[in-house]
């Protein structure tokens, strides 16, 4: 018997053609190179992701700054046409939204200088965030970046030896990521 190891030829998306696709308040998707992701958060992951949108937004209100955190916004790659991320939260600066060609229209982020945090909870795929993610937003320019890894699922190399629960904040420093861990 013979079993086929290839993938079938899938044909791969624009970030127009996923912005048309994408069914109304329906699931969670990101583009990664033109394929298709959906995002399926656990209870748990989405009642981390939900404190920490709380906590901010009563800093955020208490401050009196003028930021927002929408319920959700895509993020552009910043070298490609095929590859847009949904941060688990997103922090962003009202003044900035402004000069956003595709804010209005469809809540897309193409300037890292409107996202003033991007914070993904990681999950089963963490190489997304300790990987891929992280470089899109490092190069985009977002200031900050917390990973917050819950449940130590990151690699060792990440999150170090022992692997245990770990908030990974990212500081933009001459146009690169300084990591700070917080463990335990």
């Amino acid at each position: 018997m013979f079993i086929s190891t290839e993938k079938p030829d899938i044909k791969l998306m624009t970030l127009e053609e996923f912005w048309d696709w994408y069914p109304d308040g329906y699931g969670r998707f990101e583009l990664h190179n033109g394929e298709i992701v959906e995002v399926q958060p656990t209870g748990t992951h989405e009642k981390v992701a939900g404190f920490l949108a709380l906590e901010l937004g009563v800093e955020i209100k208490r401050l009196n700054l003028p930021f927002f955190i929408p319920r959700q916004g895509l993020i552009k790659a910043i070298d490609s046409d095929k590859s847009a991320y949904i941060p688990d939260v997103m922090v962003l600066d009202d003044n900035a939204i402004k000069n956003e060609p595709m804010w209005k229209k469809r809540s897309t982020i193409t300037q890292g200088k409107s996202v003033k945090l991007a914070i993904e909870v990681v999950s089963t795929n963490w190489q997304d965030d300790y990987l891929i993610k992280l470089a899109e937003y490092e190069k985009l320019g977002i200031n900050e970046y917390w990973i917050v890894d819950y449940l130590g699922l990151g690699g060792r190399r990440y999150i170090g030896d022992p692997k245990q629960p770990t908030i990974s904040v990212c500081n933009l420093v001459e146009s690169e990521y300084a990591i700070n861990l917080f463990r335990g």
